[in-house]
């Protein structure tokens, strides 16, 4: 069993700035943190291995400094860890990233074969959640999103069970290995790291891959030459000065109170009725 984890370095976001120029995410100066919905991705995939055996890979894509979260994740048991870093990555969109990534996990696989590539469902810095089903599209893998529990792994025929949180209720999907899984938060607690894994996490290799070493040919495929994503403008929502409205709910159905929210909602704004009405 080998289980690729993909993890990014993302900058805090109590403490993020945005550059009034370029619309991008100034990281100069502000703290790097892991994603913390990839550190769930990484908890479920050391359960799957303590409980099956088999080998855990982290791979992340950024600058040197990125090296910091790998070995976080050493120390909490990952076996191995691959940083992709090379400037000609520098500006990479989720079409860029996704095939960056997709290429050093075919490595990962001529090296040894991979069953499931676990993510987080998102990222806290760019909330696409395009990443992860960019990288399954590319190396053919099932895709699994919005996963709230792996129920059952059975390696000799190669199959894998998980609840996927679906609108309504949950789905229950049974499907082929290789996949690539998109994990909720909060489906587990991550583990405190052990004395033996900290102290082999500061001792290990973090092996770094350039554009070349991990076998990407094509450069116009990554960086700002292999992303179409433009940014025109970045703004914060301007908080509401207006205090939230309650409504009476004691011995209504809940036919009623939704009946009585959308004609509050037609009667403050109207043009909302006539977008509905214009598309009916």
């Amino acid at each position: 069993m080998h289980i690729v984890v993909c993890i990014k370095q993302v900058p805090d976001s109590a403490q993020i700035r945005i550059h009034p120029v370029t619309n991008t995410i100034m990281r100069q100066g502000v703290p790097a943190i892991v994603n913390p919905y990839d550190l769930f991705a990484l908890e479920e995939a050391l359960r799957v291995r303590d409980r099956l055996g088999g080998r855990v890979t982290v791979l992340t894509m950024g600058p040197p400094t990125a090296e910091a979260a790998l070995r976080k994740a050493l120390s909490i048991g990952a076996d191995d860890a691959v940083l992709l870093t090379d400037r000609m990555f520098a500006g990479s969109d989720t079409l860029a990233t996704s095939f960056a990534l997709s290429t050093a996990i075919r490595k990962l696989n001529d090296e040894l074969p991979v069953d499931i590539v676990i993510t987080g469902k998102q990222t806290i810095d760019g909330d696409t959640a395009q990443v992860g089903p960019g990288i399954a599209i590319r190396l053919g893998f099932n895709l699994l999103t919005y996963v709230s529990q792996i129920e059952d792994i059975d390696l000799e025929a190669r199959r894998i069970r998980v609840h996927r949180r679906a609108e309504g209720g949950v789905q229950v999907i049974d499907t082929p290995m290789p996949c690539l899984i998109t994990l909720l938060e909060g489906v587990n607690t991550l583990r405190h790291g052990s004395l033996p894994d900290m102290f082999r996490a500061a001792r290990a290799e973090v092996r770094r891959w350039s554009r070349e070493d991990a076998g990407i040919e094509d450069p116009s495929r990554i960086g700002l030459k292999g992303s179409p994503t433009v940014v025109t403008r970045v703004f914060a929502p301007k908080p509401s000065a207006d205090p939230a409205e309650q409504l009476a709910v004691e011995g209504r159905g809940a036919g009623e109170i939704a009946v009585d929210m959308v004609e509050r909602l037609f009667a403050e704004h109207a043009e909302v009725e006539r977008l509905i009405h214009g598309h009916a």
